[in-house]
C-alpha cells in the first residue's frame, strides 16, 4: 500500500511539488480554464463556436509586430494581438455592412489574411523555434509576467462575466429584445456584442503563450462543447466547462511531463478525450439516446 501511495505521488503531486515551472503552468492552465470555458460556453448559445477559431488566427498579426519590434516581449506581443484581434473584428463588421456578404464570410476572409501575414513576419524576422512556440505555445515555459497576465485577465474577465451577466445572456438568447431594451433607455445594443469580443480575444491573447495561437481556442470551445450535451441550464453549463477546462489542463500538463510531448497540444487532446466521452455517455450523447429508442416490435 505503501509503494502505491508512493507512485501515485510520484505520478499526480511529485512535478508540481518538486518543480516551480510546473506550478506556474498549472496556475496559469487553471486560471484560463475558469475564464475561457465560460466565454466558449456563450459562443455556442449564440451559434458563433467558430468565431473562436476566427479571432485566435486573427491576433497573430499583432502577435508577430510585437515580436518583431520587441523580440519575446510579452507585454508587446500581448497588445499587438488585443488591437490585432479586435482591429480584424471591427473590419470583417464593416466589410459586412458595406457589401453583400455576410458577417461570416468576411469573417472568415480576414482571419485567412491575418494568419497567413502573420506567419509570414515571423518568419521572417525569428526563427523555427521561435515560430513554433508563438503558433504552438509551452505551458512548462510560463514565466512570472506571463502568469500575471494569465491571472488578470482571468480576474477581469470573470468579474466582466458577473457584472454583466444578465446583458449577455439576453444578448444570446433574445437579441431583439435586448436591443428594443437598450433602446428605450437609449444605449447602443451593439455595445454587448462588443464587449464580450473583447473579452474573447483578450482570453485568447492570454492563451497564446501557454497553448500557442492555434490551440488556444480549443481550451475554449472543446469543454464548452461538451457541456451541452450534459446540461440544459446556463449556469451547469457554465460551471461544467470551466471543470473540463481544468481537469484537462492538469492532465496534459501531467502527460506532457511524463511524456515529454508539448504542453500545448497535449492539454487540447486531453480536452478531445473529454469530447469524445461526453458525446459517448452523457445524457445528450449516443448512447444514451440509443437507450431511449423505442424497440421494434418484430
Amino acid at each position: 500500500m505503501t509503494e502505491l501511495w508512493q507512485f501515485a505521488w510520484d505520478v499526480l503531486v511529485g512535478p508540481f511539488a518538486e518543480f516551480a515551472f510546473m506550478r506556474r503552468a498549472l496556475v496559469a492552465t487553471l486560471a484560463l480554464a475558469v475564464s475561457a470555458a465560460p466565454l466558449g460556453v456563450f459562443l455556442t448559445l449564440r451559434r458563433m463556436s467558430l468565431l473562436g477559431d476566427a479571432l485566435t488566427h486573427a491576433v497573430l498579426p499583432g502577435v508577430a509586430v510585437g515580436f518583431m519590434l520587441f523580440g519575446l516581449s510579452l507585454p508587446a506581443m500581448a497588445l499587438g494581438g488585443v488591437v490585432a484581434g479586435l482591429l480584424v473584428a471591427a473590419v470583417a463588421g464593416v466589410v459586412s455592412r458595406a457589401t453583400a456578404l455576410k458577417e461570416d464570410a468576411s469573417l472568415a476572409a480576414m482571419y485567412l489574411l491575418a494568419l497567413a501575414v502573420g506567419v509570414m513576419l515571423i518568419s521572417r524576422q525569428g526563427s523555427q523555434l521561435d515560430l513554433l512556440h508563438i503558433l504552438f505555445g509551452s505551458a512548462l515555459g510560463v514565466d512570472e509576467p506571463g502568469l500575471l497576465l494569465v491571472a488578470g485577465v482571468a480576474s477581469v474577465s470573470l468579474l466582466t462575466l458577473a457584472a454583466f451577466y444578465r446583458g449577455f445572456v439576453l444578448e444570446s438568447f433574445d437579441p431583439l429584445f435586448l436591443a428594443a431594451a437598450s433602446a428605450s433607455k437609449g444605449s447602443r445594443p451593439w455595445v454587448w456584442q462588443q464587449l464580450f469580443l473583447m473579452l474573447v480575444v483578450v482570453n485568447l491573447v492570454a492563451g497564446f503563450q501557454t497553448l500557442g495561437t492555434l490551440m488556444a481556442v480549443g481550451l475554449m470551445m472543446l469543454p464548452a462543447v461538451s457541456a451541452r450535451l450534459w446540461h440544459e441550464s446556463l449556469p451547469a453549463q457554465l460551471l461544467n466547462a470551466s471543470a473540463q477546462a481544468a481537469i484537462a489542463g492538469v492532465a496534459g500538463l501531467l502527460i506532457s511531463y511524463h511524456q515529454d510531448t508539448p504542453s500545448g497540444p497535449t492539454i487540447i487532446g486531453c480536452a478531445g478525450v473529454l469530447y469524445v466521452l461526453s458525446l459517448l455517455v452523457s445524457p445528450g450523447g449516443w448512447l444514451p439516446q440509443l437507450l431511449k429508442r423505442p424497440h421494434r416490435v418484430a
